[in-house]
């Protein structure tokens, strides 16, 4: 069976984090994976070795990573041959899978976060088979004070945390074990007919 690749893209680092747990999570069911940092473009990987990709990206004022942009420019032919889920990690997602907001509320962010996925597609001309909005995490510890300050004040606004004494994660983790389970066996009669 071919492996599989998660390409991640991180401000922070809490991307990271969340394409490290999903590596983890298909190890454990017996899954080759490789990670890439979209930002390491001396040792990209050959796609077409890869039975699918996983590609994950922080959303910071409605922009995914830059590093990942370029990286689905360059790959975009192979990546429109391959199996491929888009992963849009940010806060704004933690609102919209927050059901204790009012239903205007999550469809409005809901939305929102579509808006700045399109608008990604459209920039690269490509399109993922899948896409999913990961709820991410308020990294208050890796901010610089400047940041620190206007996501305190984002964060009061919306509710979140405004201890910046500590982060504060809002990843649904068995949300995306379900998502990374969905994805995978989508693919297991591709998967085992290329083995």
């Amino acid at each position: 069976m071919k492996p599989f690749l998660i390409v991640y893209a991180t401000r922070e680092g809490h991307t990271r984090l969340i394409a490290q747990h999903m590596a983890e999570y298909l190890r454990e069911r017996s899954v080759a994976v490789d990670l890439y940092d979209a930002r390491d473009s001396a040792n990209a990987p050959r796609l077409n070795r890869y039975a699918g990709v996983l590609l994950a990206a922080s959303l910071h004022l409605a922009r995914h990573e830059p590093e990942m942009q370029r990286f689905i420019e360059r790959e975009r032919n192979t990546l429109a041959e391959l199996p491929t889920a888009f992963l849009s990690v940010s806060l704004s997602a933690a609102g919209a899978q927050d059901p204790a907001r009012a239903p205007e509320y999550r469809l409005r962010v809901l939305r929102e976060l579509r808006k700045c996925a399109e608008s990604l597609f459209d920039k690269t001309e490509w399109r993922p088979g899948q896409t999913e909005y990961v709820a991410g995490a308020l990294m208050y510890t890796h901010y610089n004070p400047i940041v620190r300050w206007v996501m305190k004040r984002i964060a009061r606004k919306e509710g979140a945390s405004t201890d910046t004494a500590h982060d504060h994660v809002y990843t649904d983790w068995k949300a995306l074990d379900r998502f990374v389970d969905g994805f995978v066996e989508s693919l297991e009669p591709e998967i085992l007919a290329a083995s």
